[in-house]
Parts: C-alpha cells; structure tokens; sequence
C-alpha cells in the first residue's frame, strides 16, 4: 500500500468521525442538551475530536497490518440525558445521529463520484478518495448500529426496550466494547455487518 492511500484512508476516517461526533452533539442541542456546545466538541475541527488510541494509533495499526477493515473511534462528545425532556429518548435519538450522518455523508460522496463520472472528470485519486470515504463511512454506520452499548445501536436498543429491559441492557456499558471485540474475534458477527453494508452499497452503485 502507497502512502497516498494511507493518507486518503487516515483523511477519510478524520472526516467520517469528525461528523459522526458532531451529528450527536447537534441533535442533543436540538433536544435541549447544550453540554457538547459548553465544552467546545460541537465543532467541525477534527482535532476536538482526536483520540490518540482510537483515531489514530488503531487505525494506522490496522492500514500497516493491511487488515481489509479500517475502523477507529474519537473522544466521545459529552451528553447529559438529564437536560432532556425524555432521556432515554434524547439519547436514543442523538445516538442515532452518528450513523445517519455517516450514511448521508456516503451517499453525498456516492453522488459526486457519479456526477464526476458523468462529466467524464477522471482525477484519480479523488474518485479513488471518494470510493474510500463511502466504504469507509458504510462501514462506520452499520458498525456503530450494533444493539450493544456503548455503540449507537445499544443506546437506541435502549431507547426502545420497556424500562425493565432497558436498564439490563445498560448494565453491560462497561463491558460492551470487550464483548464486541470477543464477538468480531469469532466472526459471528460477520453476517450482521456483512450484508447491510452490501446492500446499501449497492444501492448506491458500488457492488
């Protein structure tokens, strides 16, 4: 892998996690919550979003092994469900605004591939970031919706479970990441991921 690909990957994913942690603090202001705004992370600027570990040291990790899935995380924007009418539906719905986000992103890039395409723009590399980005922001999307917290999908699981249910699901947070790691390790997780991020691909015309 040349380093110009590296780069587009490592651009991709700032851009990709930039608006995904955005898109949660923007709806939770529109909720009502106004804490990302206080703390400055309801910003654009990809560097108040940066974890060293997670948006940096394992992505790059995983381009040099040349793993076939590049993923990543940033500092995740603070939220207070206290200051929402309905807490658990403020975070089910601010939640699910960083997967929509990557989903709009990918069709955004889908569309100016094509228009590229249409009007017989051939710049390589920028069809080749465009590709990158919307598998890259598919990829994130359908990730981010597995149903177990601290992913988005948990939190929206959560959000839509009777009160009872809800609160035992909440009760594996702290364990949520090691579980889907251990999940991924044993690839039963494949099925999950794998045809969601198909199917929307192709329907946006990457097969």
């Amino acid at each position: 892998m040349d380093i110009g690909m590296i780069l587009m990957k490592i651009i991709a994913l700032f851009m990709a996690l930039t608006f995904h942690e955005f898109a949660h603090g923007w709806i939770a202001r529109k909720l009502g919550d106004r804490t990302a705004e206080i703390h400055g992370r309801l910003t654009l600027n990809p560097k108040d979003h940066i974890d060293p570990f997670g948006t940096i040291l394992v992505p790059v990790m995983l381009i040099f092994m040349k793993s076939p899935v590049v993923f990543g995380w940033a500092k995740p924007v603070p939220i207070n469900p206290l200051n929402f009418k309905n807490p658990r539906k403020g975070m089910m719905w601010s939640a699910l605004g960083g997967p929509l986000i990557n989903l709009l992103l990918a069709g955004i890039c889908a569309i100016v591939f094509k228009g590229a395409i249409f009007l017989e723009i051939s710049i390589r590399p920028i069809l080749i970031f465009l590709i990158v980005a919307i598998q890259l922001n598919v990829f994130l999307a359908i990730f981010n919706l597995i149903p177990i917290p601290p992913l988005d999908g948990g939190r929206v699981l959560v959000g839509l479970l009777p009160r009872k249910q809800a609160y035992a699901l909440s009760k594996i947070e702290p364990y949520g990441f090691l579980i889907v790691l251990a999940l991924l390790y044993f690839n039963i997780l494949d099925r999950f991921l794998y045809y969601p991020i198909v199917i929307i691909l192709r329907f946006l015309g990457f097969n």
